[in-house]
């Protein structure tokens, strides 16, 4: 399994919005939700490789800033087609530093 990688303190995050970070050679949009969950996807669509991260946050969703699609920041999901996914990020926060690993699959 891939290693935890610090990428700021809780306080570089705005709530409600998408923050891409450098995780194990990648970009990774990270998103801090008002009730305190973290949540981590990757950072390019899958469809022409805009950021994630720049993208409009609404709930749990992301909405592309290039050409609206929609994906689940919790589990990647792309909300109109299940079946296409994005890569998921495990975070946690420790001591105020926020923490990323990529999640493994089976």
């Amino acid at each position: 399994m891939s290693e935890f990688e610090s990428v700021g303190k809780v306080d570089d995050f705005e709530i409600g919005r998408g923050k891409a970070v450098p995780v194990d050679g990648r970009m990774v949009a990270v998103f801090r939700q008002e009730d305190g969950s973290w949540h981590a996807i990757d950072d390019l669509c899958p469809h022409m490789g805009a950021s994630l991260a720049e993208g409009h946050v609404e709930g749990t969703t992301v909405t592309c800033p290039w050409h609206a699609w929609r994906f689940c920041i919790a589990d990647g999901t792309w909300e109109d087609n299940p079946r296409v996914k994005t890569d998921c990020f495990e975070v946690k926060v420790e001591d105020d530093e926020v923490w990323v690993r990529e999640i493994e699959t089976e």
